[in-house]
C-alpha cells in the first residue's frame, strides 16, 4: 500500500503538505459524513493510517526504507474514532466543529497578506491663481485638515509596553479547540505564537493609527498651467489605518481671466485698436506681450480683423517651447466733431469710388 498515493502526494512532500492533504481527504471520507458507506469508511482508515505514518518523522523514515508499514503500526486505532461533526456535541468555550476548522483554513487563504495595508483616501480642493501666475508659475500654501499618522504610535496603532503573558492564549502561543476526541491548535493571532505581548493599543488614537491634523501644504503651480488643470501633491491625502499608506491631495486650478489676453492652448490672442488712417497708410505700433511691449509693423491697407503672428511670445509649454502671440487688428473710426473733418471724408469718398461691398455681394450670389 503506497501511503503517498493514498494522500495524493509525492515522496518529497513536506509535513505541511501531509497535513493539508489529510484534512482535505478526512473531511470527504469520514464515516460520520458518509453513514453506512463501507467503502468510504475503509478509505478513511487508509487515509488516517497514511497520515499517522507520514506525519511522524521516525515512522516515515522507516516506511521510506522498507516501502511498507509495520504490522504493529497498521493495526493502531485512528484518532478520529468517535469524532462527532454535529454542533450539539461541542464542549467548552474554545471548542469548534470540524467544519469550523476548515472554514478557518480557507478564510486565511482569502485574507490579504499582512503587508498589504489599506491605502488612505485621496483629498480634493481648488485654488484660484491670476493669469500671470498661471503663465509664469507660482507657489501657493494651502491649509488642509486630513487624517495623518498618529504622533503617539507613528501610525502603527500600538505602543511598546513591558512584556507580559498573552491573555488570549494564556502564554502558550496557540489557541486550542476540542471536538470529541480531537484537539486542534492554531497560532494565536494576538501574540503571533510567541505567548508574550510587548505592545498595547495606542491611547492617543485608540489603536487606529491616525489622527486629525491641520497643516500647511506647499502647492507648486508650474509655468503654463491651464485653467482646470489638476495638480497632485503626493502623500498629503488621508493616511491609511494602522500604518497604511497615505492617499494624495489633488488641487484643481482655476485661472482668472486677463484684461487683454485670451488663451487657446499655448497661444495668446490680443486685439489691438488701430486708427483709420494708420490702417490705410501703414504704421508701427507698440504691442503688449508677457515680456513687455514690442514693436509691430502694420502695413498699408491693413483690414479690420487681420491677424499678425509674433513667434514664441505666448505661453511656455512643458516641453520647453513657447506658443505664439496672435495680434488681431481692430480699426477704430474717428469721431467727426467738426465740419472740416466731415468734408475731408466726403472728398476722400469722391476720389476713392471703389464699391467696398462688390466682392461681398458677388460672393453671396455665387453661393
Amino acid at each position: 500500500m503506497d501511503l503517498y498515493a493514498i494522500l495524493g502526494l509525492k515522496a518529497t512532500a513536506s509535513a505541511a503538505d501531509v497535513k493539508r492533504a489529510y484534512r482535505r481527504l478526512a473531511r470527504k471520507y469520514h464515516p460520520d459524513i458518509n453513514p453506512g458507506d463501507r467503502a468510504a469508511e475503509k478509505q478513511f482508515r487508509q487515509i488516517a493510517e497514511a497520515y499517522e505514518t507520514l506525519i511522524d518523522s521516525e515512522r516515515r523514515r522507516r516506511y521510506d526504507e522498507r516501502g511498507a508499514v509495520a504490522e504493529t503500526e497498521s493495526t493502531e486505532k485512528v484518532g478520529f474514532e468517535g469524532f462527532d461533526f454535529s454542533v450539539e456535541a461541542v464542549e467548552g468555550p474554545r471548542a469548534s466543529t470540524f467544519g469550523d476548522l476548515f472554514a478557518d483554513v480557507f478564510q486565511r487563504g482569502f485574507q490579504h497578506p499582512p503587508d498589504q495595508l489599506e491605502r488612505g483616501a485621496d483629498l480634493h480642493t481648488r485654488i484660484e491663481v491670476s493669469f500671470n501666475e498661471a503663465v509664469r508659475g507660482a507657489d501657493r500654501h494651502l491649509t488642509i485638515t486630513h487624517l495623518a499618522a498618529c504622533g503617539g504610535c507613528g501610525g502603527s496603532g500600538a505602543v511598546r509596553t513591558p512584556e507580559v503573558r498573552c491573555l488570549y492564549c494564556s502564554g502558550t502561543g496557540a489557541i486550542r479547540s476540542a471536538r470529541g476526541h480531537m484537539v486542534f491548535a492554531r497560532s494565536c493571532p494576538h501574540c503571533g505564537g510567541a505567548g508574550r505581548q510587548r505592545q498595547a493599543s495606542c491611547g492617543r488614537c485608540g489603536g487606529v493609527g491616525v489622527e486629525t491634523r491641520t497643516e500647511s501644504v506647499l502647492v507648486r503651480v508650474p509655468a503654463g498651467t491651464a485653467d482646470g488643470a489638476r495638480l497632485r501633491v503626493a502623500g498629503k491625502g488621508n493616511c491609511g489605518r494602522k500604518g497604511g499608506p497615505c492617499g494624495d491631495l489633488y488641487v484643481t486650478v482655476q485661472v482668472l481671466p486677463h484684461a487683454l489676453f485670451r488663451r487657446e492652448g499655448d497661444d495668446l490672442f490680443l486685439q489691438v485698436p488701430v486708427a483709420l488712417h494708420e490702417a490705410a497708410l501703414g504704421t508701427r505700433i507698440d504691442v503688449p506681450t508677457l515680456e513687455g511691449a514690442t514693436r509691430l509693423r502694420v502695413p498699408p491697407g491693413t483690414q479690420s480683423g487681420q491677424r499678425f503672428r509674433l513667434r514664441e511670445r505666448g505661453v511656455p509649454s512643458r516641453d520647453g517651447r513657447k506658443g505664439d502671440l496672435i495680434v488681431e487688428i481692430r480699426i477704430v473710426l474717428p469721431r467727426l466733431l467738426d465740419e472740416r473733418s466731415k468734408e475731408l471724408l466726403r472728398e476722400f469718398g469722391r476720389i476713392n469710388v471703389e464699391d467696398v461691398r462688390a466682392d461681398w455681394l458677388s460672393g453671396r450670389r455665387s453661393s
